[in-house]
């Protein structure tokens, strides 16, 4: 088993500045370093060159997005003001004032959505069984018109779009496990029949207005969306009851030609802007499972893209767990933070978290 992975240091240029969270600057609010920073990304990158794993990945290079891949997804005037206040010396916003970027942010988004492309194109084409490209800026909360939520273009989508076009792939499931549910990529197919959206997520966090059990799609795409919007303190537990009694049946139901993940880290038990309880063991086995449906439908063909995740500590540890179980590959590393999580009680699926669970199940008719 073959596994492409995508870096580029330009990632960790993607100039977010300071922040403060979620609140306007004032001169009684202390500037603070932007949540979605480089340290995660950079981070997970060197843990990945220590633990020596990269020497059994293959590496494949990045490469911009061109204007035509982009305008499959964003529209012509998203995309000429992203240009235009790329331009700029202090740059621009993605759209929401929550998402700066610096200078040349566009051209580091861009090679963002091309590493996804990249990743996408080399599972499709063969040259890998799967793919996990570590890009930056992440991509889920962009839509058509706008970018937000630390979002520029839609990475993912780019991707599908692109090989769409150009390889003949006709049906994508998109699997978002990021804490925040993935409303930019649910916008972008929420009337395209041939592209199944599931995203796994917190209850009501992030954006407060999307992401509803009842939302599957409209009425020529009807059951192509599947939200799972899962309690607060979720752990392990309920993560793999969801995979198990939902996102595998409905993967084997609409027996798709590759399986992209939105693969945020930010359901992880350390991270601060969620408040989920996900372990490297946990996203391990949420991987374990997926690969294991994809050798059923689609021959092994998973890409990642990475999305969220904003503990600079524990997210290299959980994207080493991941990389280690597409890779087949287990290092020397182990998870120095994980025992103390797992021990909490609240690891087990709850009554409240299973009934949600077959909630999403019986309105899917899984």
């Amino acid at each position: 088993m073959t596994t492409g992975y995508v870096w580029n240091e330009l990632y960790g240029w993607h100039d977010t500045g300071t922040f403060a969270g979620h609140v306007f600057p004032s001169t009684t609010v202390q500037p603070y370093q932007h949540f979605e920073s480089a340290e995660t990304k950079v981070r997970l990158a060197s843990l990945l060159e220590v633990s020596g794993l990269t020497k059994d990945l293959v590496r494949i290079p990045a490469v911009p997005a061109t204007e035509e891949d982009i305008l499959r997804v964003h529209s012509a005037e998203h995309v000429a003001r992203i240009k235009s206040e790329s331009l700029n010396p202090k740059g621009g916003d993605a759209g929401d004032t929550e998402s700066p970027f610096g200078y040349g942010g566009y051209e580091i988004a861009a090679l963002a959505a091309g590493g996804a492309i990249e990743a996408l194109r080399a599972v499709m084409n063969g040259t890998v069984n799967n793919a996990y490209a570590l890009v930056r800026p992440p991509g889920h909360h962009a839509r058509p018109s706008t970018g937000m939520g630390f979002c520029i273009f839609g990475n993912a989508a780019v991707a599908i779009e692109n090989v769409r076009a150009t390889m003949g792939v006709q049906r994508v499931v998109v699997v978002d496990w990021d804490v925040h549910h993935g409303n930019g990529t649910q916008e972008i197919y929420y009337s395209d029949p041939n592209v199944l959206c599931i995203s796994v997520h917190q209850d009501n966090l992030y954006p407060t207005d999307s992401g509803f059990i009842d939302d599957v799609g409209d009425k020529s795409a009807t059951g192509t969306v599947i939200n799972i919007p899962l309690p607060a303190g979720s752990g392990n537990g309920a993560y793999v009851e969801t995979l198990d009694k939902v996102v595998l049946p409905a993967i084997r139901r609409f027996n798709p030609d590759v399986i992209v993940v939105a693969s945020g880290f930010d359901a992880s038990a350390s991270d601060p802007l969620g408040r989920m309880l996900v372990t490297a063991s946990g996203y391990r086995q949420l991987t374990e499972m997926l690969l294991a449906v994809a050798d059923e439908v689609c021959e092994g063909k998973v890409m990642m893209t990475h999305e969220g995740g904003y503990s600079p500590t524990y997210v290299p540890y959980c994207g080493l767990a991941v990389l280690e179980a597409m890779s087949g590959v287990k290092t020397d590393i182990d998870d120095p933070f994980g025992p103390g999580y797992e021990r909490l009680p609240d690891q087990a699926l709850t009554e409240v978290q299973a009934s949600r669970i077959a909630q999403a199940a019986q309105i899917h008719g899984l």
